[in-house]
């Protein structure tokens, strides 16, 4: 028999946080009058109604834990090229410094040394991964991720395959809301790193699940990662995807438009053919055993 738990009074003050949060910037971004915003007062059971229906029928969307069940397949692929644990910190700053040696490593080392060790971590959690922080190659994040691709390709001797060439711009690929907002709240602690460090797991906790079945089965202060990040994390653990058995990389923290009309309905994948690592993306609501999504954590 299922049970359920009540939820706790902290998460009621949070959920209250989000609805007055809410209601506050739709009233900065609508901005009415005064005689404006006494029509509204002047009609509120009216206004009322229409946020109970709005706000009930996301909870119950957003609530739902069940949502894309039948896109889950078995899978007993896995980490067949030996990978275990990400490789030390210190290796994985010498690799990206490498390709792009004005990165400074002191914030980073500092918090490995000072922070990394007193965080509470789940299970899933495979290790901490060097990353580079948003906005250090561009404010574009198409034009950031071909700087990672380059250093892909130079890494894996030439044997690096783009399918989606030209074909990153904002009209085509964009970061999830939710992984947009935790990365950006990882920065906020790191405030001032041009490396980050965050626990991640490399695909195998959701294989076997479609993206969009992933996304929705991540827990609380887990976010789907994105392909700039994914591709760093091959970069600095070379000894992923080095074979076509090797479990392939969903990258649930980025949406993908294939035909650039605004219907972001599939998300980019990393995965091992040819003798050589390919980029390209596929539909979200696709489940194969052979792929499993990366995450990461924040840290609380």
């Amino acid at each position: 028999m299922m049970t359920t738990q009540s939820i706790t009074s902290g998460q009621k003050k949070q959920y209250f946080r989000f609805v007055e949060d809410a209601a506050e910037r739709a009233l900065e971004e609508v901005n009415p009058d005064k005689d404006g915003i006494q029509r509204i007062i002047e009609h509120g059971d009216e206004f009322a109604s229409i946020i109970r229906s709005a706000t009930t029928g996301a909870l119950k969307d957003l609530s739902v834990s069940d949502k894309f069940k039948d896109e889950e397949v078995k899978s007993n692929y896995g980490y067949l090229s030996g990978y275990r644990k990400p490789v030390e910190v210190s290796d994985q700053i010498d690799i990206l410094r490498s390709h792009w040696p004005t990165l400074n490593p002191d914030g980073a080392v500092r918090y490995m040394r000072e922070v990394y060790p007193s965080l509470q971590l789940p299970k899933w959690v495979e290790g901490p991964f060097a990353l580079i922080r948003p906005g250090f190659f561009s404010e574009n994040y198409g034009e950031e991720l071909e700087e990672v691709f380059k250093a892909l390709a130079k890494d894996r001797k030439g044997k690096f395959y783009n399918y989606r060439e030209g074909q990153l711009g904002s009209d085509r690929l964009q970061q999830n809301t939710r992984t947009l907002s935790m990365i950006d709240r990882i920065v906020e602690l790191q405030s001032g790193n041009d490396i980050i460090i965050v626990p991640e797991q490399f695909g195998i906790r959701h294989r076997g699940r479609s993206v969009r079945r992933a996304r929705e089965v991540l827990v609380a202060s887990e976010f789907g990662e994105g392909a700039k990040n994914v591709g760093t994390m091959i970069l600095t653990n070379p000894i992923r995807l080095q074979h076509y058995d090797d479990l392939w990389i969903d990258c649930p923290g980025d949406e993908y438009a294939p035909g650039a009309d605004g219907g972001f309905s599939s998300a980019p994948y990393f995965s091992f053919r040819g003798g050589g690592v390919e980029f390209d993306a596929g539909w979200v609501g696709y489940p194969r055993g052979v792929y499993g999504s990366g995450s990461g954590f924040l840290p609380q």
